[in-house]
């Protein structure tokens, strides 16, 4: 492989969000994803851990969701 094909080695630094929504569970996600990029650069995954949600006379009021993010770290 020539140097401009190679993979790039990356270090991937996780933090933890938590999204909420009263639409749904991707409105949650998306909620805490754009939230946490006018923060964090480089955002590169996300994993859900956790799904949670709020009932109210038994209809689905909120949705929350925990997520965990994987940011590549600055050289």
């Amino acid at each position: 492989m020539s140097p401009t094909t190679a993979a790039k080695d990356h270090v991937y630094k996780v933090l933890e969000l938590v999204g909420s929504s009263e639409k749904s569970i991707e409105d949650a996600i998306q909620n805490a994803i754009s939230r946490a990029s006018k923060t964090i650069r480089e955002m590169k995954w996300f994993e859900v851990s956790e799904t949670r949600g709020h009932i109210e006379k038994g209809s689905v009021r909120h949705y929350r969701v925990t997520l965990r993010v994987g940011f590549t770290l600055d050289d």
